[in-house]
């Protein structure tokens, strides 16, 4: 059963985004919103820890939080989606676990 995992705080405050990155199944998808956007700035651990993820997981990252946060410089593999496309990746996956 794949799950949309949807993280929204900072990497560099907690450990919430390793939890997440151990628990992914090889058909999951990862939506980094609000803070959790930092984790894509270039040179980071968080970063390379995500560009390291496996390619079937799916990595998306909401694009107002990344222009907000003047983060330009993405991974080939982000996929950067607007709100509608977020509520659509919600229908697309089986469950959807938000990292509180």
């Amino acid at each position: 059963m794949a799950t949309l995992h949807i993280l929204s705080h900072s990497p560099f405050a907690d450990s919430r985004l390793g939890s997440c990155l151990r628990l992914l199944g090889p058909n999951d998808g990862l939506l980094l919103s609000g803070d959790a956007v930092y984790a894509l700035q270039p040179a980071s651990l968080a970063r390379q820890a995500l560009e390291l993820m496996p390619a079937t997981i799916a990595l998306h990252a909401l694009a107002e939080d990344l222009q907000a946060r003047a983060l330009s410089d993405l991974p080939e593999r982000v996929n950067a989606v607007d709100y509608p496309a977020f509520v659509e990746l919600c229908c697309h996956y089986d469950k959807v676990n938000s990292w509180l």
